[in-house]
């Protein structure tokens, strides 16, 4: 088990972090079912996976503490934290565009320009 690489320990600490934070979530508001709570759970585990470096580097940067630690612990950090956020992240995109928020906006500024030209 010690011969893993640091790439292997990096990829178990992201999938450590995303399971974490997913799970957290969860419990943290809990689904109305089985279906929501499949779907919020892969949901948060794809974004940790993809976004946990990230993450993990912009929250070391603001807390400045880059330099104190290692990489195993910045995805594992950055990956809980992106799957912890992952769902309400989309839920605010959903409301976004779907007339709440910004596609209301681009719709008047589309219907102002149009008005302007004709």
């Amino acid at each position: 088990m010690t011969d893993m690489s640091q790439a292997g320990w990096i990829w178990l600490a992201k999938g450590a972090g995303a399971v974490a934070g997913s799970a957290i979530s969860l419990a943290y508001i809990l689904p109305h079912g089985r279906r929501e709570a499949a779907a919020r759970f892969a949901v948060g585990v794809v974004c940790g996976l993809i976004f946990g470096g990230t993450a993990g580097l912009k929250i070391a940067s603001e807390f400045g503490i880059e330099s104190l630690i290692g990489p195993g612990e910045l995805v594992l950090m950055g990956s809980a934290a992106a799957s912890l956020c992952a769902w309400w992240a989309l839920g605010f995109a959903m409301r976004a565009f779907q007339g709440n928020g910004f596609g209301r906006s681009l719709q008047k500024k589309s219907e102002t320009e149009n008005a302007d030209e004709g």
